[in-house]
């Protein structure tokens, strides 16, 4: 009798922790979020009172003549990462996300953005801004249609604008007889007036040669032989992307942030080369490295940056010239000032797409800069699991440490992005960043999750990892082995070359679509040496150019449960030859090479779940992360992290976790039949 009422607790515990641990989609409203619904509107402390910028924005909007203004949130190059300067949507609104549209007309403000940022913004938006849950053009032309009477003026800086976008805009204006009007000057400028920051004045420096691929000579070279060799032959390349010149010239900055660029334009014709940038910012090695060759062919012109849209007019002025652009960096401003029959366009510049693909030194580069990232990402984890049960690290705190430690690191120059660091609920926001209004304290009965990367001279990094320290619901592991599939299943596929990294992503998305599980992102994105942590146009989306021997790109599936927790498991990864049974194809098939090193979490994964070359793959995956890592923990002295590495790297016996799962099964089977039995 004692022990079938012992069998019988397991089973009605297991019974329980099944029941209980799966999801219940919860509606709960937090004080975090606004309500707009009641007297007074409740707003959290995030938000900030935007009725006097609207009011001074309308009054402008009256001036002339127009009814409704659109807010862009990107700056005249294009960038993803904004200089506070430039960023005008977020001083409009308080918004902060990385993509989204402010639309204002006279009687109404409205933000649209994705489901990333849903939540984010309603902790963010006053009440005098709707939120509209799309960042579609279509969408914001409907709602335009809407809302603006018809032949009434829609004014845009034509200078924050693609061209595609701006095309995509009048397409959905189309047949409204409404008028999508460029503006001269920018009126959110001069609403933010003396307030706004001032231009960057730090220098622009040269980057040390043992850290660059090539020289810039052979950099333009080779983009002038592309120009010759182009059926269409033009004469000039512009490029309006920053990561564009700074990757062309091996220079680097500090304009915006996270990212080492600096303002400029670059007009790369036959016999000239036109660097527009302000000139009292290069240093001197800088300056020399450009003229050293001046008179000859390849030597550079330094113009000022306030006169490239008239230097490119200039240029284009001239008979028998031809143009090659690049749409997805080119702002309509720019577009705009050269005559159609002299554009050459394509979606990404021949120096975006030169750049894509790293050459050997470049790789090796990377490859080491994730080394050293990997000892930043495991003395943290090491760091979490000492003190987290104390209660004294939440989500800031935690964030700047993980950061102090990529400090230390060799070449650092500090993160990559603003690293996001959330615990619990915060973690189902996908692009989460912590605030001091915003943090919780991490727990050990939550689960956390840390995106973040460094910006080392030799390479950038980007990696997720995503912990539980104490125990993980049922749900909470079988979501996490189910992301940990996908990561594993894109990592070791064989692909064709030249593939569409669209046609793959699915992959990832597999083991969570079985179960009716997704995530709302994209999979993953190219990435820079000493660049921009999200480099174009390499990744899994539409508009990703073809995977190549040579690219890097992250892998990072997820899964969110709204209200409880986030996982995402990211690494980055090479785009290697594959070694195929059969070789048929002149173009050997690819593969890709994992080069981040920081194993994932063993508690969180459900090993039953894994087939056998999955949990092949993830061990051979840990032999190689011991092999690289380890050296570098024993070099620094750190034994108690290299004790952690040997730990978390130990090979996953699938036969020993069958053998329990059976075990389990049995239990609760014998159980069953007790239990019909009495």
């Amino acid at each position: 009798m004692v022990y079938f009422s012992c069998i019988l607790g397991v089973w009605i515990f297991l019974l329980h922790s099944h029941v209980t641990g799966y999801p219940k989609r919860k509606t709960t409203e937090s004080e975090d979020i606004r309500n707009c619904m009641v007297t007074p509107p409740h707003l959290p402390p995030t938000v900030i009172n935007t009725s006097e910028r609207l009011r001074a924005l309308r009054q402008l909007m009256h001036t002339h003549n127009i009814t409704a203004y659109i807010i862009p949130s990107k700056d005249a190059h294009m960038s993803e990462y904004l200089a506070e300067r430039d960023m005008r949507l977020s001083w409009m609104t308080g918004f902060t996300g990385s993509s989204g549209t402010g639309v204002v007309t006279l009687q109404k403000a409205v933000l649209f953005t994705d489901s990333r940022y849903w939540v984010q913004a309603e902790r963010q938006l006053d009440c005098n801004w709707e939120l509209q849950k799309s960042v579609r053009i279509p969408s914001i032309g409907e709602w335009m249609l809407k809302e603006v009477p018809a032949g009434e003026k829609i004014g845009l800086d034509p200078y924050l604008i693609s061209i595609d976008n701006w095309k995509s805009y009048n397409q959905a204006l189309q047949g409204s007889n409404m008028i999508l009007t460029p503006m001269e000057g920018n009126l959110v400028d001069q609403v933010w007036g003396a307030e706004r920051p001032p231009p960057p004045t730090s220098e622009i420096y040269q980057l040390p040669d043992n850290f660059t691929g090539s020289t810039w000579q052979e950099k333009v070279s080779n983009i002038l032989k592309q120009m010759e060799n182009h059926a269409k032959k033009p004469t000039a390349v512009l490029l309006s992307g920053l990561e564009e010149t700074a990757w062309l010239f091996n220079l680097r900055g500090d304009d915006v942030p996270h990212t080492p660029v600096f303002y400029a334009y670059t007009l790369l014709t036959k016999g000239n080369i036109s660097l527009f940038v302000d000139r009292q910012r290069l240093s001197g090695k800088a300056l020399l490295s450009l003229t050293v060759q001046c008179p000859a062919s390849l030597c550079v012109q330094v113009e000022s940056y306030e006169h490239a849209g008239a230097g490119v007019t200039s240029y284009a002025q001239q008979d028998g010239v031809r143009i090659w652009i690049g749409t997805e960096y080119t702002t309509q401003g720019l577009y705009q000032s050269i005559p159609q029959e002299k554009l050459l366009e394509e979606n990404y510049s021949p120096v975006m797409i030169t750049k894509a693909a790293k050459n050997s030194k470049e790789q090796e580069m990377l490859q080491a800069a994730h080394v050293r990232d990997a000892v930043a990402v495991i003395r943290y984890l090491v760091w979490l699991e000492k003190n987290v049960p104390t209660g004294s690290v939440d989500e800031v705190s935690g964030a700047h440490y993980v950061d102090q430690l990529r400090r230390e690191e060799l070449f650092c120059h500090g993160p990559s992005f603003e690293t996001i660091s959330a615990s619990g609920l915060n973690a189902a926001l996908a692009h989460y960043s912590p605030s001091n209004t915003t943090s919780r304290t991490l727990s050990v009965n939550e689960m956390y999750l840390l995106d973040s990367g460094g910006q080392y001279l030799d390479g950038t990094t980007d990696i997720t990892r995503t912990v539980h320290w104490g125990e993980p619901t049922p749900f909470q592991k079988e979501a996490y082995t189910r992301v940990l599939m996908g990561n594993i299943d894109l990592s070791r596929l064989a692909f064709p070359s030249k593939t569409s990294g669209r046609i793959v992503e699915a992959v990832a998305r597999r083991a969570l679509w079985e179960v009716g599980l997704n995530y709302g992102h994209g999979t993953g994105h190219g990435i820079g040496n000493f660049l921009s942590v999200h480099e174009w146009p390499v990744g899994f989306q539409t508009n990703n150019i073809p995977l190549e021997k040579g690219m890097f790109t992250s892998i990072e599936p997820g899964y969110y449960q709204d209200g409880e927790f986030g996982i995402r498991l990211e690494d980055v990864a090479l785009v290697v030859e594959a070694e195929t049974k059969y070789q048929v194809s002149e173009t050997p098939y690819l593969t890709f090479k994992v080069i981040s090193l920081v194993p994932y979490s063993r508690n969180l994964i459900d090993v039953t779940l894994l087939s056998q070359e999955q949990i092949q793959y993830l061990n051979s995956y840990y032999e190689t992360i011991l092999k690289l890592v380890g050296p570098e923990l024993k070099g620094h002295q750190l034994h108690e992290e290299y004790s952690w590495l040997q730990e978390n790297t130990k090979p996953f016996s699938h036969a020993a976790l069958m053998a329990a799962s059976l075990g389990t099964l049995a239990m609760s089977t014998l159980a069953s039949t007790l239990l019909t039995g009495v």
